[in-house]
């Protein structure tokens, strides 16, 4: 068997010697290489030619951000970034899955901390998941084009303006996973300006990174974008990200023509592994009153979660995109929801946003 040949990059000793160890106990992959900086990551990149890279984000010399772009840039490699729970950590693996870093692992405990081994399963996992990704990186990931985003959208933001009307008729229900920061990046800043609907957005990430997800959105994208809390209306012209450990419903009516929607988070047992979890959402929706259209959409992630989600607001009139496995970074979720026969169409990521406006 072909293991998995994984880069180890920390400026920890203690860090790059446990994740070494949680690799190499694994019969499918092993560490073959590890290094202190982005500097030296991008040389022991030349000589061991890894399948995988795992990447301290906080480093000196050259930091981990600044080694994703010459990795992207020059040869793409499937990166897992590791992170600090910091606010500043947070906003950085932002940046680097936007930057094309397939996902990330957060250090339960500060940057040297043994309690690494409580996340070894994750870390695994993941690897796997992101061997799995480099054909797909070195066909779909426009390295240039995302460098440039902010610049890109900065137009839109200048642009921003309030819907026609405060009267909730449209629904936008979006679901993804594993890629999905750097999806969401490409679909909701291409939303225009003015749109009449409320926009409720499923990622599968931790408590800590949301809330950076929605404010990084917000900045480059003509819509208003914020995570989700408790108890607020659903308004046109806003997109809610659910917070991570969080399932996002909703409730409300459509009695008399007026739908009046309100966010409820709940803290009720994860779905397939996952809260906040897309199918959750989904079927909140699809168990509502709701006088108006919905669009669900379904992005790269891995897994099936959203699968049953899709055929629950199929029933009740909604049409479903979901993103074509050629821009998928992992074609897990889209692939699941094509193949319960609700999806009404299949895109590539650029096409996506372009395609709900049409829908809707």
């Amino acid at each position: 068997m072909k293991k998995i040949r994984v880069l180890v990059v920390d400026d920890s000793a203690v860090m790059r010697r446990v994740i070494r160890d949680i690799i190499n106990s694994q019969p499918d992959m092993e560490a073959v290489g590890t290094a202190r900086n982005g500097a030296e990551a991008l040389v022991r990149i030349r000589e061991h030619k890894p399948d995988v890279v795992t990447l301290d984000v906080e480093m000196p010399v050259v930091d981990g951000i600044s080694a994703l772009k010459n990795i992207m840039e020059t040869d793409p490699l499937p990166v897992l970034m590791l992170s600090s729970l910091t606010q500043n950590g947070a906003e950085l693996t932002l940046q680097a899955l936007q930057l094309g870093a397939v996902d990330f692992i957060t250090k339960p405990s500060g940057t040297i901390s043994l309690d690494i081994n409580k996340v070894g399963e994750e870390i695994t996992r993941k690897i796997r998941v992101a061997a799995s990704t480099h054909p797909q990186l070195r066909r779909a990931f426009p390295a240039k084009r995302m460098t440039d985003a902010r610049s890109g959208f900065s137009q839109a933001v200048s642009m921003r303006q309030p819907p026609g009307s405060l009267h909730l008729d449209k629904l936008i229900l979006l679901g993804t996973s594993t890629g999905g920061p750097r999806a969401l990046h490409e679909v909701i800043p291409r939303l225009p300006a003015g749109l009449n609907a409320g926009i409720l957005i499923v990622q599968h990430m931790p408590p800590g990174f949301t809330r950076s997800l929605a404010e990084r959105l917000d900045t480059i994208s003509a819509i208003m974008v914020k995570e989700a809390e408790h108890g607020e209306p659903v308004l046109p012209g806003f997109a809610y990200v659910a917070p991570g450990d969080y399932h996002l419903t909703v409730q409300g009516d459509g009695r008399q023509g007026h739908n009046r929607l309100q966010i409820n988070l709940t803290k009720a047992p994860p779905v397939s592994g996952h809260r906040p979890s897309v199918d959750v959402m989904f079927e909140s929706v699809a168990a509502l009153d709701f006088a108006g259209q919905i669009v669900g959409v379904i992005l790269t992630g891995m897994g099936q979660d959203g699968s049953r989600g899709v055929v629950a607001i199929k029933k009740k009139g909604a049409r479903v995109i979901a993103e074509d496995a050629s821009t998928c970074i992992v074609f897990g979720m889209p692939k699941m929801a094509i193949e319960t026969g609700s999806v009404d169409k299949v895109v590539p990521l650029p096409d996506v946003a372009q395609e709900i406006v049409k829908m809707l």
